[in-house]
């Protein structure tokens, strides 16, 4: 998390919520479009920590990567630009842009980039299986595990956070931020998982989601392509 946000902190006995302010909040302008939607992640979250944790935010990056394919199929605006005809050099839209953010194998393409003039906020709710009101269990505290999810969020800055090579269906790889610094605001529920554990998960998996709204913050830079 780049800035110091102001915290907001109430401790219930059935849920934990924060909510982290880094910016006043604008006020959306009539008549502007935004776009709101949920992702889900169920899976390990560990802490950061001094090691990378590049292995483990580069396996949520790809279930994100999933359902943010879908979302650029089915909203209005942003599947203009995926089904658009290939130009003369054989590129598609999302292509072109993808282009823009090309690095170590993979071309990127975030839905929030920094030159759009849009952020977002983020609302999230935390399932895991300790206690309600226990922050600081064996998965690591609620703090530290969301600055991995957050890194997973964004696109890679260097060679180091991305594991592997792209997969099949990971050209373009859909990512939902440029920077997180493009986050305004994130509030988080914490709560008790009451699913039992299966054979394939781990004690300290977690459920997770997370409602995006975006938000304009800059309406002379906005481009024409998503609001």
């Amino acid at each position: 998390m780049t800035n110091q946000p102001s915290v907001a902190y109430c401790d219930s006995r059935e849920s934990d919520v924060r909510t982290y302010r880094y910016e006043p909040w604008p006020e959306v302008q009539e008549g502007v479009r935004k776009v709101e939607f949920r992702l889900v992640y169920h899976g390990r979250l560990p802490a950061a920590s001094a090691t990378t944790r590049s292995r483990e935010k580069h396996a949520i990056r790809r279930e994100i990567h999933k359902q943010l394919i879908e979302l650029w199929k089915r909203h209005p605006r942003l599947r203009t630009e995926f089904e658009s005809s290939a130009d003369p050099t054989g590129m598609t839209g999302i292509k072109r842009m993808a282009k823009n953010y090309s690095r170590c194998g993979y071309e990127f393409l975030p839905l929030i980039p920094e030159d759009l003039g849009v952020g977002c906020s983020l609302d999230i709710l935390f399932l895991r299986r300790d206690q309600p009101g226990d922050l600081i269990k064996s998965g690591g505290d609620i703090d530290n595990r969301l600055k991995v999810l957050l890194d997973a969020l964004k696109v890679p800055r260097t060679c180091d956070e991305i594991p592997n090579p792209p997969g099949e269906g990971e050209s373009p790889f859909f990512c939902l931020l440029e920077d997180d610094k493009l986050i305004t605001e994130i509030k988080v529920t914490t709560d008790r998982l009451l699913l039992p554990a299966g054979l394939d998960e781990h004690l300290n998996d977690v459920h997770l989601v997370i409602h995006v709204r975006t938000i304009i913050l800059n309406a002379s830079d906005i481009g024409a392509f998503m609001f």
